[in-house]
């Protein structure tokens, strides 16, 4: 289906003395979501996930992605002549592996350097050059090969007020450079537009479930600038970003500006920075090079005016949710059909009648059966499942409200449910229930953490290969760093104000998938003799399945947390429910009302 995007690739490589190509997902801001116009990786596999590399050599090519898509990338690449490379298993190589063993002395490798990270590119020159093999940064032919290719988008940037964001620009401004100057430096170049958005107080539409715009910006002491395209501001938004001290130029000139600048002590985050831009740093500026910047963990830190917020809309999504379960209850138990793409647009239907909702946050993974098991599957036409009266239907959806994201899990019966599925289920519940509750000391990373969720499925010899647990925005990106709660180790401790998702999985291949996901806020602990401690608190309003719950297997600490977490979503959500669904949610949490 793909051969010809690959054909078209291979005859601008051989035109270029190229003899292989690495094709990342990212765009030159380095997104996990990126705009159709950067979807390069997309265009030459099919492969649609939002994580993955291609590699292209005259006679084959591969496609690496990680456990979340080994299934739908199985799909996706039959007949295209791409291979599907599972990273993360042992007998899989890593692309500069595969690559070192197909190219020979000599060879050249291309890459285009605005979408790869400078940590990346610096990397694989470094790696290839210890074989005496060359990587070209500039070899970038989409512009030529890729006939359609989509425009980058030109959607117009809006103001979020100051009742959302609780502090104004020009503030975080201020903190960002107090933050600079205490690393001896004087400015900084961004490139996420995530943290841009949260800088500024500006929002967009350019990319699809997250509310961000295209830009990048320079931040010193003389002068904030926004390199954005000028015909995405209004006169509105021109005045005020005035008014916040922020300089306009325009888009295509942000690399002209980086050549330009003379002898400044520059903070950079080689992660977080495209290399074009990053080698564009004249040398008389001193680089000073961070793996966190300031603006990420400040951005991760919402302070009370954004914790206000995601409760609120938390509950708005609650009410949705429930809205959603009981419409889906009673058609199943009317024996009416309900497909796949039925869920999806139900949900999204029931969240669009709430207050400030914006968008989805992320395209719904409604999988009923074994497509459950395909961890980021999404529902189409082709593959639209009908739900039947028996197993389960694993849910994860989420909302982009102006006042909150929202990210949540659900795994619920829809009909007779065997024994396996209900203890799968139960050792699930208790490792995100003993998560939960977990205290610990300031400093403490996720990685210290991850283990409390899997523990019990470990014991009964299952895993799952994703995170545990990711940062999330307000009212920005969905998955945001610096925190994480996984099992390889990130120095970013989790700290007051942090929101991470509790989401661990059980995925059983061609049967079905499990995974209850909520949102928990970092906040301080009782004070203790040990020092300065920590918790969670469930920022999630939505019941959990007690049809699948093996009661057995949970002990009383345990259950307590479940009456009392039901007893709060209950009390939460019902005043906004009609009266058939305040008993419907009654009698689906009833051990507790």
């Amino acid at each position: 289906m793909h051969r010809i995007p690959l054909e078209l690739l291979l005859s601008a490589m051989q035109e270029a003395n190229v003899q292989a190509c690495i094709i990342p997902t990212t765009d030159p801001h380095i997104g996990e979501y990126t705009p159709d116009h950067w979807k390069t990786r997309q265009w030459i596999s099919g492969f649609t996930g939002s994580a993955g590399t291609v590699v292209v050599t005259p006679d084959k090519a591969g496609l690496w992605t990680d456990s979340r898509y080994f299934l739908q990338a199985e799909e996706q690449l039959q007949e295209s002549g791409i291979t599907l490379f599972r990273t993360g298993l042992p007998e899989t190589p890593s692309p500069e592996e595969w690559l070192k063993g197909e190219l020979k002395t000599g060879d050249t490798i291309g890459v285009e350097g605005t979408v790869y990270t400078a940590s990346e590119a610096i990397a694989l020159i470094d790696y290839f050059k210890k074989c005496d093999i060359r990587v070209n940064t500039h070899f970038a032919p989409y512009d030529t090969i890729w006939k359609d290719r989509p425009s980058i988008p030109l959607n117009q940037t809006f103001i979020l007020p100051e009742r959302f964001s609780g502090e104004r620009a020009q503030s975080k401004i201020n903190r960002l450079l107090e933050e600079i100057r205490q690393k001896d430096c004087d400015c900084t170049l961004l490139a996420s537009l995530d943290a841009i958005a949260w800088l500024l107080n500006l929002r967009g539409n350019d990319i699809e479930y997250n509310p961000v715009t295209i830009c990048y910006a320079f931040v010193s002491e003389q002068e904030t600038v926004l390199f954005i395209h000028p015909e995405k501001l209004t006169p509105e938004v021109n005045a005020y970003l005035q008014s916040e001290g922020v300089v306009v130029a325009e888009y295509a000139k942000t690399g002209d500006y980086i050549r330009k600048l003379k002898a400044r002590r520059i903070l950079v985050t080689p992660g977080k920075i495209n290399y074009t831009f990053y080698n564009a740093i004249p040398k008389s500026c001193t680089l000073h090079e961070v793996t966190i910047h300031p603006v990420d963990e400040m951005k991760s830190i919402k302070n009370e005016t954004e914790i206000a917020g995601i409760r609120r809309a938390m509950q708005r999504d609650g009410v949705a949710l429930v809205k959603f379960l009981y419409w889906l209850d009673t058609q199943l138990k009317a024996k009416q059909s309900v497909t796949e793409l039925d869920v999806s647009n139900r949900l999204k239907a029931f969240r669009s009648e709430q207050e400030y909702f914006f968008s989805e946050s992320f395209e719904t993974i409604a999988g009923y059966g074994p497509h459950g098991a395909i961890v980021h599957y999404a529902a189409t036409e082709a593959s639209n499942a009908t739900l039947r009266p028996e197993g389960i239907l694993l849910i994860d959806s989420g909302a982009q409200y102006l006042d909150g994201t929202t990210d949540i899990t659900r795994t619920v019966a829809v009909g007779t449910v065997n024994n396996a599925m209900k203890r799968d289920f139960t050792r699930l519940l208790k490792g995100n229930i003993c998560l939960s509750m977990a205290k610990f000391p300031k400093g403490t990373v996720g990685m210290q953490l991850d283990v409390l969720a899997r523990q019990f499925i470990w014991q009964e010899g299952q895993n799952y290969l994703h995170g545990t647990g990711h940062g999330v925005g307000c009212f920005l990106n969905v998955h945001e760093g610096p925190q994480s709660i996984r099992m390889n180790y990130h120095p970013a401790p989790l700290k007051p104000g942090m929101i991470t998702s509790n989401e661990p999985g059980l995925y059983r291949a061609g049967e079905y998938g499990i995974r209850i996901e909520n949102l928990l806020l970092t906040v301080p602990s009782t004070p203790s003799e040990g020092g300065e401690f920590y918790q969670f608190e469930t920022l999630t309003l939505c019941p959990i399945d007690t049809q699948l719950i093996e009661w057995s297997l949970l002990n009383e600490q345990e259950i307590r947390w479940l009456d009392e977490y039901h007893q709060k979503v209950f009390q939460l959500l019902s005043p906004y429910l009609s009266i058939e669904e305040t008993n419907w949610l009654k009698s689906k949490i009833s051990r507790t009302i």
